[in-house]
């Protein structure tokens, strides 16, 4: 497993290095949604990033971009970031989770009460957020230059039954990343969780491997699962970080004022992603186009609740006893921020 790793790394490596640039510094950008900014939130933050960087820089620095998954699977990905392969990634909490296993505290469902509180607290300034992230950079060496939602709350979808109440997950193959939490989730449930890497998912969905998944409208969207999918069900159950992290050695060794530049490129860049996912929510590239190919219904409040019923508890458990006391410590710490935020 290590030599077939290192030989991943290897071709990674063989193949950016014949892509670099003469600028004095080249930081190559990996995600794994589509290069268009308009059609997702990394996309839009690679994109604003690359140009406040490149042309605020005087040519000192150029940003590579690799989006659509290019350089290989989420996870791998950031193993080429810890390791020096690539600069940086925007990632998804799946990805993040093989790495640092407490980001799975975010998925305790019904937790976020609305869209305002969850940006407000998945952010880098955020009370939790400078804690979280914090204990990520000390943890795995990274450096966070960016904490966002992943592109609002979840849905499910699958080409059997609408999802009306918590009986209908009865049996339901539910792709989930490969994160004990989200499979928790779905057990818990009712449902069979099928955990797969992202590049699997639309075949799964297509050849019947999997009869569902969940994701934010948003993602829904720009996968086109709305072509292998006949019902969304917007239950809005869990809302789930994007991580944007860099090697924290390639980041140490800039100088002070490329990594101001960075910094406040990635601020600009990250509070862009998170416009974009709200403004593709509510245009014709989000919900209102997939209503037209999709049955869509919206679970209510009495519904939630007993969907919250069936799958708090079964989470808290979970994180409680695969993370111990500092899972524990992490989960209670972002419960009372939401609960602060929701005050505000």
């Amino acid at each position: 497993m290590k030599m077939i790793k290192t030989l991943g790394i290897g071709l990674a490596a063989a193949c950016l290095s014949a892509q670099a640039f003469a600028a004095d510094v080249t930081i190559r950008l990996a995600h794994l949604n589509p290069e268009d900014p308009f059609a997702s939130h990394s996309g839009a933050m690679a994109a604003v990033f690359k140009s406040l960087v490149e042309s605020s820089s005087n040519g000192e620095i150029e940003v590579q971009l690799f989006p659509n998954g290019q350089l290989g699977k989420d996870n791998e990905v950031i193993e080429q970031v810890r390791s020096g392969i690539v600069e940086s990634t925007i990632s998804s909490s799946g990805g993040m989770a093989q790495h640092y296993p407490l980001v799975g505290v975010f998925d305790i469902p019904f937790a976020f009460p609305n869209i305002g509180v969850a940006s407000r607290v998945i952010s880098k300034d955020s009370e939790f957020g400078k804690k979280f992230i914090a204990d990520l950079e000390g943890t795995t060496d990274l450096k966070v230059l960016g904490l966002i939602d992943s592109g609002g709350f979840f849905a499910f979808t699958n080409s059997k039954k609408p999802i009306t109440s918590v009986e209908d997950m009865a049996g339901l193959r539910i792709r989930t990343m490969t994160l004990p939490t989200h499979e928790t989730i779905v057990s818990s449930l009712g449902g069979q969780p099928t955990p797969l890497p992202w590049a699997e998912v639309y075949t799964a969905l297509q050849t019947g491997v999997a009869d569902g998944q969940m994701n934010p409208v948003p993602i829904i969207a720009f996968a086109k699962f709305d072509e292998v999918q006949k019902y969304l069900s917007v239950t809005n159950h869990i809302i789930t970080p994007y991580i944007w992290t860099m090697n924290a050695e390639f980041y140490n060794g800039l100088s002070d004022e490329h990594k101001t530049l960075i910094n406040w490129a990635s601020e600009v860049a990250t509070e862009a992603g998170r416009s974009m996912s709200r403004v593709i929510e509510a245009s014709d590239k989000g919900l209102p186009a997939l209503a037209q190919k999709m049955e869509v219904n919206v679970i209510p409040p009495a519904e939630q609740a007993k969907f919250a019923e069936a799958a708090q508890p079964a989470v808290r458990k979970l994180i409680e006893e695969q993370y111990g006391a500092p899972g524990t410590e992490m989960l209670d710490s972002l419960l009372n921020s939401i609960k602060e935020e929701n005050n505000f």
